[in-house]
Parts: C-alpha cells; sequence; structure tokens
C-alpha cells in the first residue's frame, strides 16, 4: 500500500520495510541525532505521529513503527496478533537498527508494546514519554470496546462495518474540527476492507482480562518489567477526556513513577496528537532539552 499523492503534504515520509519473521514491518526513519521511537496503538498508525516526526526530525533521529497487522505493514490472515508477538517486532527492529539511548514514546496499545520491548533489552533504553496508554494490568474496559469483543457481532462491527477504525476519529477527540476529510483519510487509508482491518479486531480480543488469555502472562511479565526503570526519567502526557484511558490509569503511572512529570490536558481526548499537538510537542521538546 502507497500513501496516495493528496496525502503526502500529511504525511511526507518514506517509510522503510523490514521482515519480522514472515511479515514485513513498516516503519519511518527520519533526521539523525539522539533516538525518538514511537509506537502506536489501536487502531492507529506512524500517521498519528507525523506532527511529531516533522517536528523533531531536524534534531534527533525519529523512528515511528506500524505494527504487524496495522497501517503500512503487511496484515497477514494467518498471523497471530498477540502482545507477545507485537513486543518481539520491535524488539527485532531495535536490534536491526541497533538503537541506543532511546527515547520511547508510547500512546495506547503502544505503550504496553514499547514498556515490553524495551523490559527486554533495558540497556537501549534511556527515558519515556507515555501518552494515554497503559502497561500494567486493568479491569477497565468501556462497554463500547467490550462489544467489539461478542463472538460473530464484533467482527461483524469492527471488519464489515469498519465501527471501530471508523468510530476512532471522531471519538477520540474533544475538538472534531481537527479530524478534516483528509486526516480522516490518513487514519482510515490502512483500514479499508475486511482484510485489512483484521489487526484492528484481533488488538480487541487481545486484551487480557483474566489469566486464562494467551496475553495474560506477557502482560505480567511488562508490568514487571516496569521496576527496573524506576531510576528512569518519564513525562506522562494525558488527554483527561479520555473516555477509554481515563484519569484512572494516569493515576496508576503516577504511583508506579512518583519521580515522573506530569503534563495534564484538561479539555483534551485520547487522539492527543489530534486535538492538542503543538501543547504536546512543546512541552516534550521542554523536556527533552532539560535531560
Amino acid at each position: 500500500m502507497k500513501i496516495p499523492a493528496d496525502l503526502t503534504a500529511e504525511y511526507p515520509f518514506e517509510p522503510k520495510r523490514f521482515d519480522v519473521g514472515g511479515a514485513e514491518m513498516s516503519y519511518v526513519d527520519e533526521g539523525s541525532g539522539p533516538v525518538i521511537l514511537f509506537s502506536h496503538g489501536n487502531p492507529t498508525w506512524s500517521f498519528a505521529w507525523r506532527k511529531f516526526l516533522s517536528a523533531f526530525s531536524p534534531n534527533y533521529r525519529v523512528i515511528a513503527v506500524d505494527h504487524i497487522g496495522m497501517g503500512l505493514s503487511d496484515k497477514p490472515a494467518d498471523y497471530s496478533y498477540t502482545l507477545e508477538n507485537h513486543i518481539s517486532n520491535l524488539g527485532r527492529l531495535i536490534e536491526h537498527l541497533d538503537l541506543q539511548n532511546v527515547t520511547l514514546v508510547g500512546h495506547d496499545w503502544g505503550g504496553c508494546i514499547g514498556m515490553g520491548a524495551a523490559g527486554r533489552q533495558p540497556q537501549r533504553f534511556r527515558q519515556f514519554v507515555m501518552m494515554n496508554t497503559a502497561a500494567f494490568r486493568s479491569q477497565r474496559i468501556p462497554f463500547r470496546i467490550a462489544l467489539c469483543r461478542i463472538p460473530f457481532l464484533g467482527a461483524l462491527g469492527v471488519r464489515g462495518m469498519n465501527l471501530f477504525a471508523g468510530a476512532a476519529v471522531s471519538m477520540a477527540v474533544e475538538n472534531s474540527k481537527v479530524i478534516t476529510p483528509t486526516v480522516r483519510r490518513g487514519y482510515l487509508l490502512p483500514y479499508d476492507s475486511w482484510a485489512n482491518r483484521i489487526a484492528v479486531h484481533q488488538f480487541v480480543l487481545d486484551i487480557p482480562l483474566s489469566e486464562s488469555h494467551v496475553s495474560y502472562k506477557t502482560l505480567v511479565g511488562v508490568e514487571e518489567g516496569l521496576q527496573q526503570f524506576q531510576d528512569r526519567r518519564m513525562l506522562v502526557c494525558w488527554g483527561e477526556k479520555d473516555w477509554c484511558f481515563t484519569t484512572a490509569f494516569l493515576d496508576e503511572w503516577e504511583q508506579r513513577f512518583p519521580n515522573a512529570e506530569t503534563f495534564r490536558l484538561p479539555n483534551v481526548g485520547h487522539y492527543l496528537f489530534e486535538d492538542a499537538p503543538q501543547e504536546v510537542i512543546a512541552r516534550m521538546r521542554e523536556w527533552l532539552n532539560n535531560g
């Protein structure tokens, strides 16, 4: 899948490809200098970080991945879209690029995947920026997301009618005006068919709420791995109008990392990179410069 000409103004990057073992991961690698690694969640892709990539690439090496099944990466039908595989894939890319002194930026599922990869290669990571995410167990799941896990009906809604990705571009922001028709097209571009929406649905199914879930032990491992980063710098940016990752998740980040700096955005939703990109970029730049 290629970026249409009318979207290149929004996403002016030339993605690269990396085989993670049976599937190719797409990623953006721009600029030079200290490394900032961006990890997206569901149902977004590296498009979500486009303003951050443009803002930081003059002074940093910025890398933004598309997890397998997402964005411009391969979307195999017979793939196991589990937390374990997403963490392993990111780890392979990190090793392939031999990234060092990494600043990890994670949002939504991308925070969990990123912290999982960091936990397995802690020597490669310097500091962390977490945005409306979790990397620990929780029983909090919104009703509208739980509906997407219902057998048959969930697949029909998410894959057949594109209700998850389609609704997210409006329900994940507080200011609907920021989602222009072009931006909407950018977010939905990779998810244009039943086949191409497989990972969007699998991410929802992969939320481990019980010990019997296939990803539960992996999530416990990610959670236990957080302890080793108590002495690392962390910035937590949070859109407080997020109905999915509510401020209850922010409270837990602050409890686990009492030395972290917190940047609260009271009138911003889950997609803080759309509701308040310049504010978050400015705060992040200040934080990076002070480190």
